[in-house]
Parts: C-alpha cells; sequence; structure tokens
C-alpha cells in the first residue's frame, strides 16, 4: 500500500521524538500540574459538550497540508477570544509543527485567554506527548484510532485519565468505529477529512452516527462550512462540532461562531 499523508506526518511526527533528549523529571511535572488544574477547577470538555443545544469547538489551526497557510495574521489567543466571546464551548489548538505550523506554546496562552477547556489537537504517538500536555495546563487531548494500536490506545486512554486529560478519541468517516466504541473513550468523534486521502465524506459523518453509542459524547469534526451543515449534523445526533478553517479564514471569528450557531438557537 502506498505511503498515505497521514503516514508521513506520523513518520515526522515520530523522528522528531526521537531527538527528544531525555526528560527524567516530566512525568512528575506532569503529575505536579494536574494538582494545580484540580486546585483551580478543573474544566471539563465532556461537560462542556453536553449542554442543551449544540456545542461547538472553535479551533485555532494556523496552517494544514491540503489548505497551505489559512490566516496570515494569526493570533491563537485572539481567535479565542472572539470565538468565547461568540459562544463557542470548547477550544481547539493545532499544535503540530510541521504540517501544520503549530506551537505548543500557544496552548498557554489561549488558556490564559478563555476560561473554556482547552483541547491540544497533535497526533500523539507516546505517553512523554500527554505528560508534555498535562504541563501545559491543556483540559482535554485528541488521539487519533488510526495511527494507534490496540495496545497503545489502551495505554494512552489509561495514561490521560490519570492525568485527567479528558481525551477526544477520533476515527475517520470511511472507518469503521468498532474499535473506538470499544476502547470505552467517552468522547468519540468523527473526521469528515480523512488525512490519508484529505477527501471530506460529510455524508459519511452524517450516516456514521447510529453506530455510536448514545451513551457517548459524539463529534462531528471538519467539513462544516454554515448553519445547514451542522443542522444537518445535529440531526444526525452529534452533540459536539469541531470547526477550524471556517472560522479562520472568518474576517470575523466572533461573528462567524454566532452564524454557525444562530441558526441552531431558534430551534432550542
Amino acid at each position: 500500500m502506498a505511503e498515505t499523508a497521514l503516514d508521513r506526518i506520523v513518520a515526522d511526527v515520530r523522528r522528531r521524538l526521537e531527538t527528544f533528549t531525555e526528560a527524567p523529571g516530566l512525568e512528575e511535572a506532569a503529575r505536579e500540574a494536574v494538582e494545580a488544574r484540580r486546585a483551580e477547577g478543573l474544566r471539563s470538555l465532556g461537560r462542556a459538550l453536553s449542554i442543551a443545544g449544540p456545542a461547538l469547538i472553535a479551533e485555532c489551526k494556523k496552517a494544514s497540508p491540503s489548505a497551505g497557510l489559512i490566516r496570515e495574521d494569526f493570533d491563537a489567543a485572539a481567535l479565542a477570544g472572539a470565538y468565547s466571546l461568540g459562544g463557542a464551548a470548547a477550544i481547539s489548538v493545532v499544535t503540530e509543527p510541521d504540517s501544520f505550523r503549530g506551537d505548543t506554546r500557544w496552548l498557554i496562552d489561549v488558556r490564559g485567554t478563555v476560561d473554556l477547556p482547552v483541547l491540544r489537537k497533535d497526533f500523539i504517538v507516546t505517553r512523554r506527548q500527554l505528560f508534555e500536555t498535562a504541563v501545559l495546563g491543556v483540559d482535554a487531548v485528541l488521539l487519533i484510532a488510526r495511527i494507534l494500536d490496540k495496545e497503545a490506545l489502551t495505554d494512552l486512554l489509561q495514561t490521560a485519565a490519570e492525568l485527567e486529560l479528558e481525551v477526544l478519541l477520533e476515527v475517520f468517516a470511511d472507518e469503521d468505529p468498532a474499535t473506538a466504541v470499544a476502547s470505552g473513550a467517552p468522547i468519540l468523534g468523527v473526521n469528515a477529512r480523512d488525512l490519508a486521502t484529505f477527501e471530506v465524506r460529510l455524508d459519511r459523518v452524517e450516516s456514521i452516527a447510529a453506530e455510536l453509542p448514545t451513551d457517548r459524547v459524539r463529534v462531528a469534526e471538519s467539513g462544516i462550512h454554515g448553519p445547514s451543515d451542522l443542522d444537518r449534523l445535529r440531526r444526525a445526533g452529534y452533540d459536539g462540532f469541531l470547526v477550524g478553517e471556517h472560522l479562520v479564514r472568518s474576517e470575523d471569528p466572533e461573528a462567524a461562531v454566532r452564524d454557525l450557531l444562530g441558526e441552531q438557537a431558534s430551534d432550542q
């Protein structure tokens, strides 16, 4: 099978991790950071996505392999602030540095700007990355089922739980979600954009909702460009909606969030 874009991204991540020096105090620092977060009050992604109406995870993403640079004057903290004012339930920050031009420092800036749960969106393949995420003070982390075997997924889910990091476990629209469902992860995401092919399948996201247990928080990711897309997926059974490029490109991100949620608010 030919190498895909996702394969290349994950290989780059693993090579970069191999260059890191040992950090013997990292795990201890991560666990101390958990205590600090607990003292100030944990921000729950699952709770934020369980509100009565549609819950929007608004994403700060500077670039992507398919779109290139998305916003010239990118400022993660400013975007997050606008998203919060617009009514977002949570903020996602893409931190992968090569293909997405991300930066983990944005997580600190964003979490200091908003009172919402902050999700680190990256290609997490090791416990070290989870320890790093905890040290950065983040509330939740994305795990991608396709890039993890069963043993690795189980280990990372357990480590995340120990660090009180909620997990958004993602599958792609073209794959069977059975493994993700069986993992017991309480928040399941379906990404309309397959990072192996960059094809967007909103219809498949819509149909796969029936395969996700109703006792989990279900999140539709990517491919949402307006209230009608969000409404369509909400009617399919999704609770949360992760939107990135549409909002980042907007001249007025706050208004763009209000526009996405406005039509839904009228249904309440």
